[in-house]
């Protein structure tokens, strides 16, 4: 059963010990990752399910990371401390791809190195509970269509199991909000993704999928994959919105967004 769902940022900027003085233009967006925490902490899941966009357009395949453990650094980043890890859910893995290889091109691999897109939301989310199990899945670089229906079957995977099922989409909005972005800055980028914001949080997924490529292009909405996978999860999933922050102090939007089921 699905007992958390939400959608998270991943700067590195957001870790303390790679931002160092930039964290704290995050402020607002740190104070919602740790409100955020505590709610996931009260749900209580046992698996974790972290969304994120295809990394590249050669990803043709839906990829559920099907490792066992997994582990992770900021080292790139100049931050060599904190070395993460945690476990995977085999289980759960298998049975979606059981369930939706039928229907959709779907890759398992057992990578267990986690990039960052992974690690700065589960930094926060898992900060006192770094047991819940871990399933990384990426979108493929598919019609916008496909995501919400692929998400929709991971949704019945989810409603059948007894394990309890949190998922989180770590996705960021328009990238060329300002002129300190570094894609550049775009007239009317900011409208834009205040439009997106509003779509998303009215679950407005027939208005998201009418969006043309190249506007989502031009306003450098890049991950919208990921958050359309996210939403195809919840589509019949009675839920009310909550944003708990959207900042963009470097010219890239930060939305921290619950959906209370």
């Amino acid at each position: 059963m699905l007992v958390f769902s939400a959608i998270v940022p991943h700067s590195p900027l957001l870790i303390p010990e790679v931002g160092k003085d930039n964290t704290e233009k995050l402020n607002a967006t740190v104070a919602s990752l740790k409100t955020l925490e505590g709610y996931l902490y009260a749900a209580q899941p046992d698996t974790v399910i972290v969304l994120t966009a295809a990394p590249d357009t050669e990803q043709l395949s839906f990829v559920l990371n099907f490792a066992p453990t997994f582990h992770g650094s900021f080292a790139e980043f100049g931050h060599f401390n904190e070395k993460p890890a945690y476990r995977g859910d085999n289980g759960l893995s298998y049975r979606i791809k059981e369930r939706l290889e039928t229907r959709f091109p779907v890759k398992l691999t057992t990578v267990e190195e986690l990039d960052y897109s992974i690690l700065v939301p589960l930094h926060y989310l898992l900060a006192h509970k770094k047991s819940i199990k871990v399933i990384p899945v990426s979108a493929a670089n598919r019609a916008p269509a496909d995501q919400v229906a692929f998400g929709q079957g991971v949704a019945e995977e989810i409603i059948e199991t007894t394990e309890r099922v949190a998922v989180i989409a770590s996705a960021e909005t328009s990238h060329k909000l300002s002129k300190v972005s570094p894609a550049g800055f775009e007239p009317g980028a900011k409208r834009f993704d205040q439009k997106i914001v509003k779509l998303i949080s009215e679950k407005n997924i027939a208005e998201l999928l009418k969006l043309q490529a190249e506007d989502l292009a031009k306003y450098g909405i890049d991950e919208l994959n990921a958050i359309l996978l996210f939403l195809g999860i919840l589509s019949e999933q009675c839920c009310t919105a909550s944003i708990l922050s959207h900042e963009a102090p470097f010219g890239i939007g930060h939305l921290v967004m619950e959906f209370e089921l």
